[in-house]
């Protein structure tokens, strides 16, 4: 079984580095996130088993709750993403949301968790990019659609205390 959803995360990826691949991932699959990984307390997501994770954030300009899928790294107990939106010209409005307001709700198989949020920058920042993109290619491809802009690595930390 195990094989199985190695085989179609792999399908997966190849798919979403593809221009309609990536819009239809990040149109329909990402919007399932936002109830599979509540529904099944993250054990279940349109991305990569137990490599999703569902973000809460709070509107830049609304305020209002807003919530995202993405798929992530550990690095300890921090979690890393890319805010690369498939390759479009812009930032995705949850990067907005966090550079606003840092703090947001993490959703994974661990649990629910309050954390706090980062941008990598230079040296550490093209790391991350790099170790991420060796366990989905999908971001290079975005990278190169992204054009001028360089796509953001985000760290979200644990709240201490």
């Amino acid at each position: 079984m195990a094989g199985l959803f190695e085989g179609l995360n792999r399908l997966g990826v190849a798919a979403s580095a593809s221009k309609w691949g990536g819009v239809f991932y990040h149109v329909v699959c990402r919007r399932l996130d936002t109830v599979l990984i509540p529904l099944t307390k993250g054990r279940l997501s349109m991305g990569p088993p137990g490599q999703t994770v569902l973000i809460t954030t709070k509107g830049a300009k609304s305020g209002k709750s807003r919530k995202a899928s993405l798929a992530f790294m550990w690095r300890g107990d921090d979690l890393v993403v890319i805010a690369s939106k498939g390759g479009a010209p812009h930032h995705p409005a949850w990067y907005h949301n966090l550079m606003a307001d840092p703090r947001l709700v993490t959703q994974t198989r661990a649990g629910i968790e309050d954390r706090v949020a980062r941008e990598a920058l230079g040296e550490e920042r093209d790391k991350l990019f790099e170790l991420m993109g060796t366990t989905y290619s999908n971001f290079a491809a975005y990278q190169e659609r992204a054009g001028d802009r360089k796509i953001p690595v985000i760290i979200l930390s644990p709240v201490l205390g």
